[in-house]
C-alpha cells in the first residue's frame, strides 16, 4: 500500500460528498463550531434579558434579533456547506476555526448593542470574518466541482456583494435604531435572496439530509440550554430561605423546556424531501424556533430578576417575556413541519396551544398555567400523531 504525501492531508479536492451516505453524523470539528456559537447565543439572551428586566424590552428584542440573525445566518451558511463539501483536510479545518473566531468577536460585540447608541463595530467585524471564509470556501467548491460551479460562483458572488452592505454599517455609524433597523431589513432580504437564487442556478448542491435534520437538532438542544440556564439561576438566589416563587419559576423552566424537545424530537419527519421551495421554508423557519428557544431562557432570566427585586417591571412582564417565546416556538414548529407531516387533529394541535400559551397570563394562571399549557399542548399532540400512526401503518405521515 502507497502511503499518501503529507500535501493530500492539506488540501485535498474538496468533492461533493454523497447526499446518500449511510451514516452521516455530525462530526467533531461542527461540535465545537457548535461549541463556539453557543456562547455568541448566550451573549445575545443575556442582552435581551437585562434589556426586559430595565423596562426596554421592545428596544432589547429588536436588538437580540438583530444580533441573533448574524449568528444564525453564519451558522446555517456553515452548516449547509459542510453538508454538501466536507472534505476535512487541514485547509478546510482551518478556514472552519477561522468561522469560529469570526463567531467569537460577535459575541464580544454584542453588549455593544444594548446600549442607547449601539455600536455594530465588533459585530460587523466578526461577521466580514466568517463571511470571507466562506467566500474561499464557496471559491474551492466551486474549482473543484464542476457541475455545481454556477451555484457555487453564485454564492461566493452574492455573499461577497450583501457583505459590502453589512460593512457600510461601519462608516455610518453611530446609527439611530431607525436606521439601523431599515439597512438591517435590507441585508437580511439580500441574505436570504442568496441561497434562493444561487440553488436555482445549477442542480442543487449535494447536502445530505439526514445529516442537516441532526445538526438542526443539535442547535435546538444548545439554544433551549439556555432556558436549563435560566432555572439553575433561580435556585441559585436561594439566601438561607427558601423562595417558593423561585422554585416554582425552576420548575416550570424544566417542565417548559422538556416541553419543547420533547416536541421537537417527535417522531415524525423534520424535513421529508430535498425539494427546494420546502428545504429553504424549513431552513428559513427555524429562525424563528431557534431565536424563541434562546428567548425563553432570557424570560426566565427576567423572572429571576423580578422576583429577586432587582427589575422594576411587573410579574405580568415577566411572564409573557416566557409566554410570547415559547407561542412562538409552538406556532414555528406548526409552520415548518406538522402542517406537513401531520394528519387529522394533530395537524392544527401546535398552532391552537399557540394561542393558548398566550392566553394563560392574561387570564391570571401565571407561569404555571404557561408550562402546563405548553406540557398538555405537547401530550395532546402526541396523542393525536400517535393515533394517526396507529390507524394507518404504512403510511407514516412525513414518508
Amino acid at each position: 500500500m502507497t502511503k499518501a504525501s503529507p500535501l493530500a492531508t492539506i488540501l485535498r479536492p474538496l468533492h461533493p460528498r454523497d447526499p446518500n451516505e449511510h451514516h452521516r453524523v455530525a462530526t467533531p470539528l461542527e461540535l465545537l463550531f457548535d461549541l463556539v456559537s453557543v456562547i455568541a447565543i448566550a451573549s445575545a439572551a443575556a442582552g435581551l434579558h437585562h434589556a426586559i428586566a430595565e423596562n426596554h424590552a421592545a428596544q432589547g428584542v429588536m436588538t437580540f434579533i438583530m444580533a441573533f440573525f448574524a449568528i444564525w445566518w453564519a451558522w446555517m451558511n456553515f452548516t449547509w456547506f459542510s453538508s454538501a463539501y466536507d472534505n476535512d483536510d487541514v485547509v478546510y479545518r482551518l478556514l472552519t476555526m477561522v468561522l469560529m473566531g469570526g463567531s467569537l468577536t460577535i459575541a464580544a460585540g454584542i453588549p455593544a448593542l444594548f446600549t442607547e447608541a449601539p455600536d455594530f463595530t465588533l459585530v460587523i467585524y466578526g461577521y466580514a470574518v466568517m463571511r470571507i471564509a466562506m467566500i474561499i470556501l464557496w471559491l474551492r467548491a466551486a474549482y473543484h466541482d464542476p457541475g455545481c460551479r454556477p451555484t457555487a460562483l453564485g454564492y461566493a458572488i452574492g455573499i461577497f456583494l450583501v457583505q459590502l452592505l453589512w460593512l457600510s454599517f461601519l462608516f455610518l455609524q453611530p446609527l439611530t435604531f431607525g436606521v439601523s433597523y431599515i439597512l438591517w431589513a435590507l441585508a437580511v432580504v439580500l441574505e436570504l435572496a442568496v441561497p434562493a437564487v444561487a440553488e436555482r442556478l445549477t442542480a442543487n448542491t449535494p447536502w445530505h439530509r439526514h445529516h442537516i435534520v441532526e445538526r438542526y437538532g443539535l442547535l435546538n438542544i444548545i439554544v433551549l440550554g439556555e432556558t436549563l440556564l435560566a432555572g439553575s439561576t433561580a435556585l441559585r438566589q436561594f439566601a438561607g430561605e427558601v423562595n417558593i416563587m423561585l422554585v416554582h419559576t425552576a420548575l416550570s423552566a424544566l417542565v417548559i423546556v422538556f416541553s419543547l424537545w420533547w416536541v421537537y424530537f417527535a417522531r415524525e419527519e423534520q424535513l421529508g424531501s430535498h425539494h427546494l421551495r420546502r428545504s429553504l421554508l424549513w431552513g428559513y423557519g427555524h429562525f424563528f424556533i431557534f431565536t424563541s428557544g434562546a428567548a425563553v431562557g432570557a424570560g426566565f432570566a427576567a423572572l429571576v430578576d423580578i422576583i429577586t427585586h432587582h427589575s422594576e417591571v411587573s410579574i405580568l412582564v415577566g411572564d409573557y417575556a416566557v409566554a410570547i417565546p415559547v407561542a412562538i416556538y409552538l406556532a414555528s414548529l406548526w409552520f415548518v413541519r406538522d402542517r406537513y407531516v401531520c394528519i387529522g387533529p394533530a395537524r392544527f394541535t401546535l398552532a391552537v396551544f399557540a394561542v393558548l400559551t398566550l392566553l394563560a397570563p392574561a387570564i391570571g394562571l401565571g407561569l404555571e398555567g404557561i408550562a402546563a399549557t405548553t406540557a398538555l399542548g405537547v401530550i395532546v399532540r402526541n396523542l393525536f400523531a400517535g393515533r394517526a400512526y396507529l390507524a394507518s401503518p404504512t403510511s407514516h405521515p412525513g414518508h
